[in-house]
């Protein structure tokens, strides 16, 4: 998994001009008919509006950045001297333009104040990553998915932006004396949160 960070201000200027258009960039099921947000991979990432209105349809090149992009973090190629790297590990070689449904989500944390945006990928699904590391109680006991289909109920006990150290407790002997490891940090799962595993 991997976090994109973006500047909350460069994605509201993208809503906006989305919100304002009438037209808008056909994905691959064929027309649209409502504004929503484009993750672009290729000479950087960044997010854009899917409105036409004939002022910012053109393709970001090295030659000519639109400024208006929301650029994600660490993978502008007119800031970053190592963005394909940063690229790479969040997407290996893929590329290409990814339409989003999250345009909704990504508003409703801007109107909260947010000053980034934060969105998780793996390559095949884009999502609003909302929680921080400062989120969760070191310490703490959550559950994470298990990878058979249940859930592991486990310790918290580290964590980063991208990733938490837990140990198995309160499971059979077997699996709670694994070594602690890795999980993405949203798998952490409130011991009452109810989401599929």
């Amino acid at each position: 998994m991997a976090i994109l960070k973006f500047s909350a201000s460069a994605v509201a200027a993208q809503i906006a001009h989305a919100r304002a258009c009438k037209t808008f960039l056909p994905n691959w099921n064929g027309p649209v008919d409502r504004p929503a947000l484009i993750l672009i991979v290729g000479n950087g990432v960044h997010l854009r509006s899917n409105g036409i209105d004939g002022t910012t349809t053109r393709i970001v090149t090295t030659e000519q950045a639109d400024p208006s992009f929301a650029f994600a973090q660490g993978m502008n190629p007119f800031r970053d001297a190592d963005w394909m790297a940063q690229r790479r590990m969040a997407f290996r070689d893929l590329t290409g333009q990814f339409y989003t449904d999250i345009l909704d989500d990504v508003q409703a944390l801007i109107d909260r104040g947010q000053g980034a945006i934060r969105l998780a990928t793996d390559g095949h699904s884009i999502r609003v990553f909302v929680r921080r590391a400062s989120d969760y109680l070191i310490g703490g006991t959550y559950e994470v998915p298990s990878g058979l289909g249940g859930t592991f109920r486990v310790i918290l006990k580290d964590a980063c932006d991208t990733f938490a150290i837990v140990q198995n407790c309160g499971n059979c002997e077997d699996f709670d004396s694994m070594q602690p490891y890795r999980v993405p940090l949203d798998a952490l799962m409130e011991i009452d949160d109810r989401r599929a595993a």
